[in-house]
Parts: C-alpha cells; sequence; structure tokens
C-alpha cells in the first residue's frame, strides 16, 4: 500500500492539473470502490474548483468551492493518472503524455476527471480497495476517517518531545508503534523499518524501553527516511507509479526493508526477516539492539 511519500508525491504530480482548477467532467464507471460513493457523487464535483490539494496521512484532500472536500485513499493498487489535453503538454513543473483515446475506459479504470487545466485525470484499481468520498471540509477532522490520527511526522508538531510522550509505558514493539496512525500518520511498513535501522533500534524492542537518548535520533531518522523517499518519487513496488507514469526510485536506497539475507550496509552482518503483527520486517540482528 503506498504510505506518506508515494502518496505526497501523487499529490505534487496532481497540483497543476486540479489545483486553482475546474473539474469541468466528472463520471463514474461503477457504484464505489471498497464503499459505494456518495449520493450524487459526479454531481456534487462537476463544475466545481479545487482551491487547495493536500496531504493527510496517506489520504489525498482536495478542498472545493462551496465547502466540501473530495477524499481519496488510493488502496492497495490504486493509481491516479493525469493526461495533458489539447496542445497543453506542461502544467507547472511536468510534462504529461497526451490521452490517448481509451483513456479512462479500460476495465480497470474507475473515475475520471475532466479539468480546465485542461487535463484528463483517470482513477484505475484493479483490485479496488481504494475510496473515494465527499466530507464537509468545515468537520473534516471530526470524520470518522481522520478522527483520531496521530500528527504529520513532517510537521513542527512532530519531534522528541511527542515521540517521547507517545512511546512512554507502550507495551507493543517498537515497529508496531511507529505503524499505528494514532500516534504518527502516514508511516507504513518500508519507511518504518528504514528509520528503525538508521536508529540502530531492533523492531522488537518494546516501545516503552526505547531509552529518552535514543529517541531524538529515531525521530530525527523517522523525518529524514521520509524526505528522502519523497524526493526520489516514493518507492515502486508492485502496482505504484507516479501522477505522471514515472516509477519512483526509493527501492534502490533500500538499506534494509526486503533484502533478507544480504549483508548489512552498516555492519556486514546477514539482514534477516521475521513477521510482526502479520506484516515482514527486515532488520539487521548485529547492529539493531
Amino acid at each position: 500500500m503506498p504510505e506518506l511519500p508515494e502518496v505526497e508525491t501523487v499529490r505534487t504530480g496532481l497540483a497543476p492539473a486540479l489545483e486553482g482548477h475546474r473539474l469541468t467532467k466528472v463520471e463514474t464507471r461503477r457504484g464505489g470502490l471498497r464503499l459505494p460513493f456518495p449520493k450524487a457523487f459526479a454531481a456534487r464535483l462537476t463544475g466545481k474548483r479545487v482551491k487547495t490539494l493536500r496531504r493527510r496521512a496517506k489520504y489525498l484532500l482536495a478542498d472545493l468551492e462551496g465547502g466540501e472536500t473530495l477524499v481519496i485513499h488510493l488502496g492497495m493498487s490504486g493509481r491516479l493518472a493525469v493526461y495533458a489535453e489539447g496542445a497543453v503538454r506542461r502544467l507547472g513543473q511536468y510534462v504529461y503524455d497526451a490521452a490517448p483515446a481509451d483513456a479512462g475506459t479500460g476495465k480497470h479504470d474507475h473515475v475520471v476527471f475532466e479539468t480546465d487545466a485542461p487535463a484528463r485525470i483517470v482513477f484505475t484499481d484493479p483490485r479496488r480497495f481504494g475510496l473515494m468520498t465527499l466530507v464537509a471540509t468545515a468537520t473534516l477532522e471530526d470524520d470518522k476517517l481522520f478522527a483520531g490520527l496521530g500528527v504529520e511526522p513532517l510537521s513542527n508538531h512532530f519531534h522528541a518531545d511527542y515521540l517521547a510522550a507517545a512511546l512512554k509505558g507502550k507495551k507493543t514493539p517498537i515497529k508496531s508503534a511507529l505503524l499505528d496512525q494514532r500516534v504518527i500518520a502516514g508511516i507504513g511498513n518500508i519507511y518504518a523499518c528504514e528509520a528503525l535501522f538508521r536508529s540502530r533500534l531492533s523492531p522488537k524492542r518494546l516501545a516503552g524501553k526505547v531509552r529518552r537518548s535514543e529517541i531524538p535520533v529515531l525521530a530525527d531518522a523517522i523525518k529524514m527516511v521520509l524526505t528522502e523517499a519523497i524526493a526520489a518519487g516514493g518507492s515502486s513496488l508492485r502496482d505504484y507509479r507516479q501522477a505522471d507514469g514515472a516509477l519512483g526510485n526509493f527501492q534502490h536506497h533500500f538499506q534494509v526493508y526486503d533484502r533478507e539475507g544480504e549483508p548489512c550496509p552498516a555492519c556486514g552482518g546477514t539482514i534477516k526477516r521475521i513477521v510482526q503483527a502479520g506484516r515482514s520486517t527486515f532488520y539487521c540482528p548485529k547492529c539493531q539492539k
């Protein structure tokens, strides 16, 4: 599932085609994704201008004029592809492909947005685990999708003092604590493994047993690995692509994730894979304690 860097990369790629632009036409090709679309979904979107395109945790949020927010979650295999229309190929910093004649008509193409950029945006999701809905902007943080989410790890609200308070007394492994969206919003399996490696912390260590002196190192590692992943366009594993169709390349910089049996880049030990809460964890038992 795309994590914070992948969703942020998609947001950046979508912004030139959406932000400040009007949705001139919206078509849905089915009644919903993992949840049904809200009543009159396409009609409520058509004609609206996108005021701001932002991200919260692993969700994309398009704030619309009129007071509603379009909420998008990519799920396991969702992708938003942007095609330039007419003679325009460059939008902002990006050069997009022209829309092929069949863009948006494929078996797994479920929602098509036309904008006055001009651009066509196609949401494709073979597994249909994605989500699209509309929520009142003013009450967004109280919606069941967002209520209780933790802080954004790249915001000024995330720092060593916050992390120390959030982990205090927790009897779950530190890896599980980092994946808890009520603690930190947006971190997933890949970046939790990578941040723990950079901090030299074992993923099996109980969260409440992480020493106070180790927490600033962990907080900095989380920020650093997420920032580097965003700069690299995210990690392309299985279905993920950027909005302009390009692959991310942070997977070429993994130090432990998906490297079972390979030598540790720090100490030369052997990277091990274990399963925690049903998820694969990769770490070096020699230098992560």
